[in-house]
C-alpha cells in the first residue's frame, strides 16, 4: 500500500521513502536521544501540544465529565499534562512500547498522579479489555508504523475505546520547507528525522483504504487540522447484532417494523 493511498500519483510515490529515522534505531545512541528531544521542544514551541489536546477533549466528549482516556506512544508524556489541564477530571492510561520509555515515565512526576496509570502496551495488539476506554489517541506516530501496524491500529483502537483519534502529519512535499526550523530546534538529528518523517506520512486515502482491510467494521473520518496535521477519528460500526437503545437489534427491528417481511 502506497502511504498516499492506493491511487497515488507516480510523484507521490517517487516521494515516499523507506529510510528510516534515528528515533526508530535506538542503536543511534546520542543521535536518537537528540532527535526526540528535538521532536519534544518543536512539538512545545509549534502548539503541537495544545491541538493534540484540544483535538483529544473533543473526542471524549463534552459530556463525559471524567473521560476515560488512553495514549498510545507517549513518549515524553507531556500530551497527558495538557489533557488533564483542560480536562481535570479524565482518567488516564499513559502507555508506549519501549520499556525503558515506560519506567522513565513511571519515575516521573506522571508516575506520581493519582489519575494517570503507566503502562506498557503495543498500540497494534493492546492488552486491554473491549470498550475500556472513552478515546484512544495516537499522535506523532502513525508513519512510523508500516500498513499492516495501521489497520491493527485501527482494529484494535477502536475495540478498547469507543473513539480512536489519530494525529499526524499533513502529507504534502511542501511542508519540507519546515525543515530548517526542526533544525533550529533539535539539531541536524531532528532535522534529518523530520525530513524522512514527512516522507513517511500517510495520506488519508491510504487511512480509509487500511481501515476497509482491517478485519473490523471500522469507520473513519479525515480531516486537515491547520497548519500541517491529519486528524483520523475512527469508531466501529454497529452490525445489525449490535444492541439498540432502545434494548432491541436491528434485525429485530426490521422484522417488528414490517422491514423483514418477505413477498
Amino acid at each position: 500500500m502506497p502511504r498516499g493511498g492506493p491511487d497515488a500519483s507516480w510523484w507521490d510515490r517517487r516521494y515516499e521513502t523507506r529510510r528510516q529515522e534515528y528515533i526508530d534505531r535506538p542503536e543511534t545512541g546520542a543521535r536518537c536521544r537528540q532527535a526526540l528531544r528535538g521532536l519534544d521542544r518543536f512539538q512545545r514551541l509549534s502548539g503541537g501540544y495544545r491541538t493534540y489536546s484540544r483535538l483529544t477533549v473533543a473526542a471524549a466528549g463534552a459530556d463525559v465529565p471524567s473521560p476515560r482516556v488512553l495514549e498510545l506512544g507517549a513518549g515524553h508524556g507531556r500530551l497527558a499534562r495538557y489533557v488533564l489541564a483542560r480536562r481535570p477530571g479524565a482518567r488516564m492510561t499513559v502507555s508506549d512500547v519501549n520499556p525503558s520509555v515506560v519506567e522513565a515515565l513511571r519515575a516521573g512526576p506522571l508516575g506520581r498522579d493519582r489519575r494517570i496509570e503507566v503502562v506498557r502496551l503495543d498500540a497494534t495488539a493492546i492488552d486491554r479489555p473491549d470498550d475500556s476506554y472513552d478515546v484512544a489517541v495516537l499522535t506523532t506516530s502513525l508513519h512510523h508504523l508500516p500498513p499492516s501496524g495501521v489497520a491493527a491500529l485501527l482494529r484494535e483502537g477502536t475495540r478498547v475505546a469507543r473513539r480512536l483519534l489519530v494525529v499526524d502529519g499533513w502529507r504534502n512535499p511542501l511542508y519540507l520547507a519546515g525543515v530548517p526550523l526542526m533544525a533550529l530546534t533539535g539539531g541536524w538529528a531532528q532535522a534529518h528525522d523530520g525530513f524522512v518523517s514527512l516522507r513517511r506520512m500517510y495520506g488519508a486515502a491510504a487511512v480509509h483504504a487500511l481501515a476497509a482491510r482491517c478485519g473490523a467494521p471500522v469507520r473513519v473520518r479525515t480531516r486537515f487540522v491547520p497548519p500541517a496535521y491529519l486528524a483520523v477519528l475512527a469508531e466501529r460500526r454497529k452490525t445489525a447484532r449490535q444492541g439498540r437503545t432502545d434494548g432491541r437489534t436491528d434485525e429485530d427491528s426490521a422484522n417488528r417494523d414490517g422491514g423483514g417481511r418477505a413477498g
